[in-house]
């Protein structure tokens, strides 16, 4: 789930297990459907702070951007060895 800070001033959003999500204003960030049980989190979206909405990581299913495809595409046969080329005197 992931959550916006409304307010105009940095909020500490509590979660479950004693950990904190800091979010500064007009930012978002991802909690866990569990954490928006915990009471002091509720308050904060009754008070209309912090709003919720469904969502998460989005992901770029293979071909959609293209991007990928077209670096594969232009990539040569040279393979790294991991060894560091000299430089310098000899």
């Amino acid at each position: 789930m992931d959550i916006t800070n409304k307010s105009g001033k940095p909020l500490s959003v509590p979660l479950p297990g004693g950990k904190k999500l800091f979010l500064g204003p007009g930012k978002t960030g991802q909690v866990s459907p569990k954490a928006l049980t915990k009471p002091a989190l509720a308050a904060l979206i009754e008070s209309g702070d912090i709003v919720t909405f469904a969502g998460g990581k989005k992901r770029i299913e293979n071909g959609s951007s293209g991007s990928l495809s077209a670096r594969s595409a232009g990539s040569s046969d040279h393979k790294a060895t991991g060894a560091m080329r000299q430089s310098g005197d000899r």
